[in-house]
């Protein structure tokens, strides 16, 4: 039902309906196709005045971290599921390092299906699990690492009744490749440099996907250069070789064998970008640096694109007065650890006015 003003004409905002019905003409749904929803995607795009200083750059932050389960999984996942729906499945199975368990676990319930997640033993961060388990999700912890437990889920999708719905997954690069079209939507433009974070490489590939089909289709004349980054740790695109045991505090992207790994560097090679690697300190670096500075908090794994950015500009290599548009992909709240284990102990007053201004520092 609409509501309508004194005027009769139609009031209020536009509420965002989900990245299906927003970009619908774009996506490979038909009439047919159940919409499974959570009101995805709409995300902001933020200016970020400290890093365009620092950098030398128009820096804008897009914030896949206020997605409904807290990260950019979930654009892909109303196609993945909503498709699964359109052909009758029960139940959905992905490997995952945290993210796509939440995503999974959140709209395969919200489908009426059963979701089933595998994820490696102690190498998952507790916000997520905590997700998954909340979501009701089948969880089953798997003795080895997230290339591991993707092998097992394929192995399982293709011999029983249940749908993989992992980045392999078409559907969830359809779903993701939305994030792109809000970019240039917002800016009138695509930016000079898209930044992100690799971990099993679906994000880029979907993005450069939807900054390809925006152009042919004339909606904007320009394409980014695709820039990726790594953990040091789990680089295999830039090591060129299979990481058989990947380690990085950036758990989201603790992969050595990339599913979207040869579609990761057709965008890499397409755009002119490039895929690099970073330490775990410059994440943590980069990953406390836009809390304090920009009023973002995300999770490390988020932080690659921007310690990244910081990197290429301590060895020159950064370009100036360039439009950079940097994706943080999940939520801060997922993984606290690394907030909480560098805060010092809390400040313990009486109830006395006086006490408390002089440790805030008031005069």
């Amino acid at each position: 039902m609409s509501i309508t003003n004194l005027f009769g004409k139609k009031s209020g905002a536009h509420q965002w309906q989900g990245v299906i019905n927003e970009y619908r003409k774009w996506l490979p749904v038909t009439e047919q196709t159940p919409v499974i929803t959570l009101r995805e995607g709409g995300t902001p795009l933020v200016h970020a005045e400290y890093f365009s200083k620092l950098l030398g750059n128009e820096v804008w932050l897009k914030v896949e971290g206020v997605n409904p389960t807290g990260s950019f999984k979930d654009r892909g996942m109303t196609m993945a599921i909503s498709k699964a729906a359109e052909d009758g499945a029960k139940a959905v199975i992905c490997a995952s390092t945290g993210n796509t368990s939440a995503s999974a676990a959140a709209y395969a319930t919200k489908a009426g299906m059963k979701p089933v997640v595998l994820v490696p033993q102690g190498k998952i961060a507790m916000g997520k699990l905590a997700q998954a388990i909340a979501h009701g999700a089948v969880l089953l912890q798997v003795k080895g690492n997230f290339d591991d437990c993707l092998t097992l889920a394929k192995e399982l999708s293709e011999n029983y009744p249940v749908s993989l719905v992992n980045s392999v997954n078409p559907f969830r690069i359809e779903g993701q490749k939305t994030a792109a079209f809000e970019v240039v939507d917002m800016l009138k433009t695509a930016p000079d440099i898209h930044v992100m974070p690799v971990g099993n490489a679906g994000n880029i590939t979907a993005y450069w996907k939807g900054y390809q089909e925006y152009k042919a289709a004339g909606m904007v004349r320009n394409l980014p250069m695709m820039w990726g980054f790594q953990a040091a740790g789990a680089a295999p695109i830039v090591k060129n070789k299979i990481v058989k045991n990947p380690e990085t505090i950036a758990t989201a992207i603790r992969i050595g064998n990339p599913a979207s790994w040869d579609q990761a560097v057709a965008a890499q090679v397409g755009s002119k970008g490039l895929i690099d690697s970073v330490t775990d300190k410059e994440i943590l670096s980069a990953y406390r640096l836009v809390a304090a500075k920009e009023g973002v908090f995300i999770e490390p794994s988020s932080a690659a694109g921007l310690a990244g950015l910081i990197k290429k500009k301590e060895q020159r290599k950064l370009p100036k007065g360039q439009v950079i548009v940097v994706t943080v992909t999940g939520n801060g709240l997922k993984d606290v650890q690394w907030v909480l284990n560098s805060a010092g102990k809390p400040i313990v007053i009486p109830v006395d006015l006086k006490r408390a201004a002089k440790v805030i520092g008031l005069k």
